[in-house]
């Protein structure tokens, strides 16, 4: 007879409940930050700083 609860069936348990809904916040916030029309000078500068002859 299998143990029902065996270290495969708990750590992909750990991945579907807590780590996948974290990494979403994750990806959310940073999608957001970026997005932001306050940051836009600021990314805008950094796109053209390869460009700059100094």
């Amino acid at each position: 007879m299998k143990a029902i609860v065996s270290l495969e069936n708990l750590a992909s348990h750990l991945v579907l409940t807590f780590w996948t809904p974290l990494f979403v916040g994750i990806f959310i916030t940073i999608v957001f930050y970026a997005l932001r029309p306050r940051n836009k000078k600021l990314f805008d500068s950094a796109a053209n700083m390869p460009l700059r002859e100094d």
